[in-house]
């Protein structure tokens, strides 16, 4: 078996710990990878714009999956209209005339 550790891309997140995932040897697909990595970490494969190996290189097809070795580090990064968090409507108590985000702007 390959481990590698994987995530969810979100630098808004404080914590964005790895988890660690198997892959049998004998399957290792751009695919399998994609489909172990959602399944774990409970994302639709549909989602995910690109699989980045960390620090800064794309995954694209079987060859890189087939010359990643243990425990190196990968992201999901998902399509931004993914991103339940960023673009949730305000609650009716936040429409008030304040504005936190400019509050929280520092100069």
């Amino acid at each position: 078996e390959l481990v590698l550790k994987v995530r969810i891309q979100n630098p808004n997140l404080k914590e964005n710990d790895f988890i660690e995932i198997e892959l049998n040897r004998q399957e290792l697909t751009y695919q399998e990878l994609l489909q172990v990595s959602c399944r774990e970490l409970r994302v639709n494969p549909e989602h995910v714009q690109k699989i980045r190996k960390l620090p800064n290189t794309m995954l694209r097809k079987d060859k890189d999956v087939a010359r990643l070795q243990d425990f190196q580090e990968l992201e999901l990064v998902l399509a931004v209209s993914e991103k339940p968090s960023l673009f949730r409507a305000p609650a009716h108590s936040e429409q008030s005339g304040y504005n936190k985000k400019a509050s929280e702007l520092t100069y």
